[in-house]
């Protein structure tokens, strides 16, 4: 979500607190802002909108201060303008805030009755005035941040700078992450390695309940006891990517294309193409003595969770349970001392699946986590961790990290169907044999996007699409439709294909554009016989399906995309890049934000 740099440096900052903040801007934002100590006095420049606007601002009222904090914002409390931009000011303190402060209000009253007046509509004033009224009562800048602290409920990260002070930058994490970053004669705070990446790739994480005091050539980490506490130094692999477009028009476009060569490294990660077997990793648990897997994840995660719940059940008769992380742990699960849990975050910093994590935790059932950051909190908090080699995804609409956490989880399902005794060693080798396929069919599908280009010119005219599919391709039917509105804002969608007369063939008619997954497997006359009836209702049917498939149909398409006849395990995965093509360019044609579109975040740190 928002995005946080400081820095306590030798030459002005504000420049390069802005370059640091667009490399956060892969996580959403509606507004921007920047402020210094300059001679002693608190200074800030601030925008609505994106970073450009905040960039001409500062071009023509620069900031000169050798010490000073950034934020790109997405609005929780409070429409998205300047007035509510960061960073927030109370006479003596300037501060930028991540997450959500949850008794601001009770806060918010008790200020108000001192004396205390608010300029904006943020819970994250709350927290400047909470610190400038500390320091009204005596205490020095450290001491009142930490009583403001110990005040404040919810998740929240933020950095504190104060009036007077040029070597002084007080972050805090609670929830969403923060790192202190390690520089010569200059010290850094951001969201992330990748904000950090142009300064230097020695980064501190800090953990929940973490606040810290940074100077220019030093920094202590407390406890919120006020203890002084000891965290890992690491050399950040986040920073050694330099993340550009290259020759794509957008990163969600060129990570679409990367795909190929991601899912190859990912799957090469767990299986041994040489051998043609899983490959061995170390486990809280044996696969074969546990009885059931819980998974939890949210959004794009989730879905890949519900494909991967197909393939645990069918090649490993391993029964699987899974929820939407928001819900996971409002339900009170009762949970077997058995079982095992799995969580899916591309960040590793998704508050709702983090939540289910520690409910899961406090159960005693071994955590495990696929994520594509190795260093985030849900990789820190799991007994083990498979990482997605994705690398750094910077649209917002996730793509290659889909697939990627497809490809572990189809690796897992054929480790864990071997240890249970339901696939034998021919078996195995045949499996991994299909998944090394992945890469090249995948190649071959990209080359599709000029049909599929043509095709999305049609779409982006129409109000409403639906997805059909069976199987594994149901979810990724809603994966589909999650994509499309995600990125063109088209209502879209995704059912069970089977699910078309229990209410939404109701919906249509000829204005309806239908987009059908349907590869020819075991199931493909049942899902035609769908067809059937949206075509006799004058739906508009896209038909998404192999050679065998399309020679086998003979109803009239709106267009029928032909993919490589593929093997069942790895179709989930090959029929991802058409839907995401689709969705890309519809959302071109339609001329919207395609990387950033509008109220959504990369990262969702806060519930």
């Amino acid at each position: 979500m928002c995005g946080i740099v400081g820095i306590v440096g030798s030459t002005p900052v504000a420049p390069l607190i802005v370059e640091a903040l667009k490399r956060l801007e892969y996580r959403g934002y509606d507004s921007a802002g920047v402020a210094t100590v300059e001679h002693g006095k608190l200074e800030r420049r601030r925008a609505e909108g994106k970073l450009v606007n905040l960039e001409r601002r500062l071009k023509s009222e620069p900031l000169d201060g050798f010490i000073g904090i950034g934020h790109t914002r997405w609005a929780t409390h409070g429409v998205p303008n300047e007035v509510n931009a960061h960073p927030h000011f109370s006479k003596d303190v300037a501060i930028v805030h991540n997450g959500i402060i949850e008794n601001f209000a009770e806060l918010k009253a008790e200020l108000q009755k001192d004396g205390y007046e608010f300029t904006s509509q943020t819970d994250t004033e709350v927290v400047a005035h909470l610190v400038s009224r500390e320091l009204a009562r005596g205490k020095a800048p450290q001491d009142a941040a930490f009583a403001a602290l110990k005040r404040l409920e919810g998740a929240f990260a933020l950095a504190i700078m104060f009036r007077g002070d040029e070597d002084l930058i007080v972050g805090a994490r609670n929830g969403p992450p923060l790192a202190v970053g390690h520089g010569e004669g200059e010290m850094y705070l951001g969201s992330d390695a990748i904000a950090l990446a142009p300064f230097t790739n020695s980064i501190t994480y800090l953990e929940d309940g973490d606040w810290v005091v940074v100077r220019r050539n030093e920094m202590q980490i407390h406890d919120m006891s006020g203890a002084p506490v000891e965290r890992k130094r690491t050399q950040s692999v986040g920073t050694s990517f330099l993340v550009d477009k290259g020759n794509f028009h957008h990163f969600m476009q060129k990570e679409i294309h990367e795909q190929p060569e991601v899912i190859s490294h990912t799957l090469a990660n767990y299986l041994d193409f040489t051998t043609g077997t899983a490959k061995p990793i170390e486990l809280p648990f044996d696969f074969a003595k546990i009885d059931r897997l819980s998974i939890s994840a949210c959004g794009t995660a989730y879905l890949a969770g519900l494909i991967g719940k197909y393939w645990f059940e069918r090649l490993a008769r391993l029964p699987v349970d899974i929820d939407v992380a928001s819900e996971f742990r409002y339900r009170e699960m009762p949970i077997s001392p058995d079982s095992a849990a799995l969580f899916i975050s591309q960040s590793g910093e998704t508050a709702d699946t983090l939540a289910s994590l520690r409910y899961c935790r406090k159960a005693g059932v071994p955590i495990t986590a696929i994520v594509n950051v190795r260093e985030s909190t849900i990789a820190r908090e799991s007994d083990a961790i498979f990482p997605t080699l994705a690398g750094p995804e910077i649209g917002v609409a996730s793509t290659k990290a889909f697939t990627c956490q497809l490809a572990v989880l189809a690796s897992l399902a054929v480790r864990a169907a071997r240890a249970r005794g339901h696939v034998d060693a021919k078996q195995e080798q045949a499996l991994v044999r299909q998944l090394s396929e992945t890469p090249r069919i995948a190649s071959q599908v990209l080359k599709l996007a000029e049909q599929i280009e043509k095709v999305s010119r049609q779409l982006a005219k129409v109000k409403n699409v639906l997805y059909l599919g069976r199987d594994t391709n149901y979810p990724l039917a809603m994966e589909g439709a999650l994509k499309l509105k995600e990125i063109s804002y088209i209502h879209a969608e995704g059912y069970a294909a089977g699910e078309l007369k229990h209410g939404p063939i109701a919906l249509i008619d000829e204005k309806m554009p239908v987009i059908v997954i349907a590869p020819h497997d075991r199931i493909f006359e049942k899902t035609v016989s769908n067809m059937q009836e949206v075509a006799a209702r004058g739906g508009k049917i896209i038909l998404i399906t192999d050679q065998k498939g399309a020679a086998q149909t003979s109803l009239q398409t709106m267009e029928t995309i032909v993919l490589p006849d593929v093997p069942e395990i790895i179709t989930p995965i090959v029929y991802a890049l058409p839907i995401q093509m689709l969705a890309y360019y519809t959302a071109v044609f339609m001329g919207t934000d395609v990387d950033q579109p509008r109220n959504l975040a990369k990262s969702v740190t806060v519930e």
